[in-house]
């Protein structure tokens, strides 16, 4: 079905049962385009292997993982060093699972992954809003002369769905030109991550939104393991009262990016990026329960 590499550790409580299940979670362990320090490749891993300290069930959504149906399908197996072919072998896995129906949930890797991710999403949801929790704006042209770059890729998604339907949150670090093109082309919040959210939740209401979840929004006090971390940034509570506040959207694509385990020794930024990913099924999936 997939170019897979070993599925190895599954996240926590998964199905066995692709056909039944409404959420695919896939790892895009790609770190090829970093422009600080390389190891996100590793992160897919990481989040799953931890995800097995955390509870099924969360307090704050009333949910359990016992209810829904999630299927993990391991990571894409990409050629080393191939940025292109590995873009290219991502939006294959995530037009599959689009194509079956189901709820993509794709584990980076670099932020890089996610402009096929939300390509394809984009092709399936027309009018597609993007929600992009970051430090860094990731608005360059171009990186050291590569237009594909973890450094560019929300202007690589702007040229797909429009710059004013991106919505930017966290946003602490750029390039002078960087924030000149956010003012004209993209909703760019500084700094700031909850007020502005709630701000923006009655205009994004009956469209399709895709979030796309970079760690180093989180402060680095909360989420070292991350190759270009950058002072300043949100708690892990807020990035969690993020998800929370998302869940009343029509959410239909989710990416988590920039987890880096080699900096990460006391393991709580995967620990973060599994409790992320275990409010994102309870709040964006469906209960199962009849």
């Amino acid at each position: 079905m997939f170019n897979l590499l070993d599925r190895g550790t599954g996240f926590m409580g998964c199905s066995e049962d692709y056909n039944n299940s409404d959420i695919v979670l896939v790892g895009a362990p790609m770190d090829f385009t970093v422009s600080f320090r390389p190891g996100t490749r590793q992160g897919p891993q990481a989040v799953r292997q931890v995800s097995i300290g955390l509870e099924e069930y969360s307090v704050m959504l009333d949910r359990d993982l016992a209810n829904y149906r999630y299927y993990d399908a391991g990571d894409i197996s990409l050629p080393f060093g191939h940025v292109a072919e590995s873009l290219n072998r991502i939006g294959q896995v995530t037009a599959h699972i689009l194509k079956d129906g189901k709820f993509p949930l794709v584990l980076g890797g670099e932020h890089l992954i996610s402009l096929p991710v939300i390509e394809q999403v984009a092709a399936k949801y027309p009018g597609l809003k993007i929600l992009h929790f970051d430090a860094h704006a990731d608005l360059r042209e171009e990186y050291m002369g590569q237009p594909y770059s973890h450094a560019s890729v929300i202007r690589r998604v702007a040229s797909l769905v429009g710059g004013k339907n991106i919505y930017q949150f966290g946003i602490r670090s750029g390039t002078r030109d960087e924030f000149a093109y956010a003012r004209d082309n993209t909703n760019m919040f500084v700094g700031q991550i909850l007020a502005p959210l709630k701000k923006v939740l009655p205009e994004l209401q009956g469209w399709p939104v895709h979030i796309t979840i970079d760690i180093d929004v989180v402060d680095p006090a909360f989420a070292p393991g991350t190759g270009t971390p950058e002072p300043g940034g949100c708690s892990a509570a807020e990035i969690l009262e993020a998800i929370y506040l998302m869940k009343q959207l029509n959410v239909v694509g989710f990416d988590l990016v920039e987890i880096s385990p080699v900096y990460d020794q006391s393991e709580r930024t995967a620990i973060l990026g599994a409790k992320l990913v275990r409010e994102a099924i309870l709040a964006f999936g469906k209960n199962n329960v009849k």
